[in-house]
C-alpha cells in the first residue's frame, strides 16, 4: 500500500509558508503533518503537490494506493474511518476530500471534484491546517498528540537537580539534552525537549512546548505556550504561541507572537511583531488566491513568514503581517503587511532582491550549518522568485 499526501486548496491559502513544501511537511506541535501520518499508520509517505515541487517531494504510486489530505490532522477516529474505505472509495468532509483508496493509480487522472462527488460523508469532526493561524492555534492540541505519540512506553532522561520544575511527570527529555538553572511549568500541558537540544541558564518556559532536535533556547528566553521550536533554531526573548519550522534564528530580545516563521529564516536583534491591534478587533491577513486581506476570525495574529526571509535589527511588525519568501526586511517604521517575496527593503518602500544574489545568500546561510544548497532547493526558489513578480510591481 503506497500512502500519498495530497495538496488540495488548502496549499494556496497556506502561502506564503507552502511556496516551498507540500502542505504535510508543516510542523503543527512536534512533528510535521507527514511525520505524524507515518507514525500512526506505520508507512512512509510520499507527496501529490504542485509541479514546482515534484522534484524535491515526488509521489510513488502502485498498485494499491492510500491518497489522504495533507493538510488533515490525524486522529483515532479519522484514521479507523479512513482504514475501512474499499479500492474506489472515498471520504469527505462538506466540500473537503478527506481520503480515497485506488488501485493502479495515474497522478494525472487526479481529480478531486470527482472524487468528492462520489464520496462518503465522514460523519465526525476534523483537524484541517488549511490557513497560517491554524498553524499556532492547533499547536496545543497537537503537542499534546505527538508527546503521547513520541513518548508512548518510553522512559524520559533526568534533568539536572538545578533545574526547577513543575509537573516533571509531563516533561519529556531526549538523549543528548544539556541545560542548567532554568525553570520548566508543565501544568498547562506537556514539554517535549529533543535530542541534543539545550536551554540556557534563567529562561522560564511555559507548556504546551516543544523544544526540537538540535535546538537552543537562548539565555534567560520567557516563553509561553503553546509554542514549538523546530529543529536546529535558536529561540531567545519573548515567545507566545508561536512555531517556528526549522533551522531558523530568533536569538535575541524581542516579541514573537502568535507567529508562524518557516525555514532559514533570521530575525533581528529587538525584533518585535503586534500581535492585537489596538482596537482589540478581528485581525486580517494577506491571502494569495484572493489577493486581498481576508478575516482570521481570530483577535490575536501576529507574523507570517516565509522560508530564508531576514529581517534587520528593531525591526517591527505589524499586527497580521504576511512576509514572503526570500525577503530582506530593514530600517525603521512599520512596513506593509503584505510583503511579497524576494523583496528588498522597508517602510520607505521596498525594490525587488534579486535573484542571484538571494541564492548566494541562501548558500551561504546554509553552508554555516554544514549543508548545501540543493539543485532542487534553487529551482523551487527561481519558480517562486517568478510567480512573485506581479506582487512586487
Amino acid at each position: 500500500m503506497q500512502l500519498i499526501l495530497f495538496d488540495d486548496h488548502s496549499w494556496d491559502n497556506l502561502l506564503p509558508l507552502t511556496f516551498t513544501r507540500p502542505v504535510s511537511g508543516l510542523r503543527v506541535g512536534i512533528l510535521t503533518i507527514a511525520e505524524k501520518w507515518e507514525k500512526d499508520l506505520g508507512s512512509a509517505t510520499s507527496n501529490f503537490t504542485r509541479r514546482h515541487l515534484s522534484g524535491k517531494f515526488p509521489c510513488h504510486t502502485g498498485e494499491k494506493n492510500l491518497f489522504i489530505n495533507g493538510s488533515l490532522l490525524p486522529d483515532k477516529e479519522v484514521i479507523k474511518a479512513i482504514l475501512t474505505l474499499k479500492e474506489g472509495e472515498s471520504l469527505k468532509l462538506d466540500g473537503t476530500l478527506l481520503a480515497m483508496r485506488t488501485g493502479p493509480f495515474e497522478v494525472k487522472q487526479f481529480d478531486v471534484n470527482q472524487w468528492i462527488g462520489k464520496g462518503k460523508a465522514y460523519a465526525g469532526e476534523v483537524s484541517l491546517v488549511d490557513f497560517p493561524w491554524q498553524i499556532f492555534s492547533l499547536n496545543g492540541q497537537e503537542i499534546e498528540a505527538d508527546f503521547a505519540r513520541i513518548t508512548h512506553g518510553r522512559e524520559s532522561e533526568a534533568l539536572s537537580d538545578t533545574v526547577r520544575v513543575v509537573q516533571p511527570e509531563k516533561v519529556f527529555v531526549e538523549p543528548g539534552f544539556k541545560g542548567e538553572h532554568f525553570t520548566l511549568n508543565a501544568s498547562l500541558g506537556p514539554i517535549y525537549l529533543g535530542t541534543d537540544s539545550e536551554i540556557m541558564e534563567g529562561s522560564v518556559i511555559r507548556g504546551p512546548f516543544s523544544l526540537c532536535e538540535g535546538s537552543t533556547v537562548k539565555l534567560s528566553a520567557k516563553i509561553y505556550g503553546p509554542t514549538t521550536i523546530g529543529p536546529f533554531t535558536k529561540a531567545g526573548g519573548e515567545i507566545k504561541n508561536s512555531v517556528i519550522q526549522a533551522n531558523s534564528s530568533k536569538s535575541h530580545d524581542g516579541y514573537l507572537g502568535n507567529s508562524v516563521i518557516g525555514e532559514w529564516c533570521n530575525l533581528g536583534a529587538d525584533t518585535n511583531n503586534s500581535n492585537l491591534k489596538n482596537n482589540y478587533t478581528e485581525v486580517a491577513i494577506w491571502n494569495y488566491p484572493k489577493k486581498q486581506l481576508i478575516k482570521t476570525g481570530h483577535q490575536f495574529c501576529g507574523l507570517i513568514m516565509g522560508d530564508h526571509s531576514k529581517c534587520g535589527i528593531n525591526t517591527m511588525f505589524n499586527t497580521g503581517t504576511v512576509v514572503g519568501v526570500s525577503a530582506n526586511i530593514f530600517g525603521c517604521g512599520f512596513p506593509e503587511k503584505f510583503i511579497p517575496s524576494f523583496s528588498w527593503g522597508g517602510a520607505t518602500g521596498f525594490t525587488t532582491y534579486k535573484l542571484d544574489k538571494a541564492l548566494t545568500t541562501a548558500a551561504l546561510v546554509m553552508k554555516r550549518k554544514e549543508e548545501q544548497l540543493p539543485e532542487d532547493d534553487r529551482a523551487i526558489l527561481e519558480y517562486v522568485y517568478r510567480y512573485s513578480e506581479e506582487f512586487r510591481r
